[in-house]
Formats: structure tokens, sequence, C-alpha cells
């Protein structure tokens, strides 16, 4: 059976709380409380504007972007399966990369 959209965005909020030290992960829980919509989206949209500046301010960057279509998938219903299909792929991707690494640190010492 096919998860919801929900399921699967919680599921993907879930997979970056787990890889993210955990001050950013009481924030990016803080955030996916229905309350937070106020602030959820106004994020998201400056996160979205901020990563389209990165080649004209050196500061921000192109990983603005994912990160503000995650905190408007929240509350935008077709962008919550591929940002979430893409926010597990990428953490996923991310932990084979640390893995990876600590591999070779290891075998090299």
């Amino acid at each position: 059976m096919r998860k919801s959209s929900k399921a699967k965005l919680r599921e993907a909020f879930l997979h970056l709380e787990n890889e993210v030290p955990g001050g950013m992960a009481r924030q990016i829980r803080n955030l996916r409380h229905p309350q937070a919509r106020w602030a959820r989206i106004p994020l998201g949209v400056l996160f979205v504007l901020g990563g389209f500046l990165a080649p004209v301010v050196p500061v921000l960057g192109v990983w603005m972007i994912p990160l503000g279509l995650l905190l408007l998938a929240y509350d935008v219903p077709i962008l919550r399966r591929p940002t979430a299909n893409f926010t597990i792929w990428s953490t996923n991707k991310w932990i084979a990369l640390k893995e990876w690494f600590n591999r070779r640190v290891r075998r090299s010492s």
C-alpha cells in the first residue's frame, strides 16, 4: 500500500532530524507544529528566494532551495510527495557518503 503524501513528508522530516545536530533538529520539530504555520510559510519562501540569489550573494546557497521547498511542502499538498522523496533520497545519500568517508579514514589510519 502506498503511503499518503503527509506520511511520506513526516518520514522525510524524521530522516532530516536524525542527521542534523540536536539544536537544529529541535527547531525543525518546532516548525512542524500546526501553530508554526505563520513562520513556516514566510521562511520557506525566503529560503527559496535566497537560494536563487546564491550567484549574487555568496553567503546564500543553492542548499536553501530544497530546505525552503521542504518547509512549504508542509502546507502546499502538491509539493509534499516530490519534496519528501527528494529529502529521503538525499539524506540516504548523505548517510552513505559519511559511512564511505569513515571507512576510508579508518583504513588509512
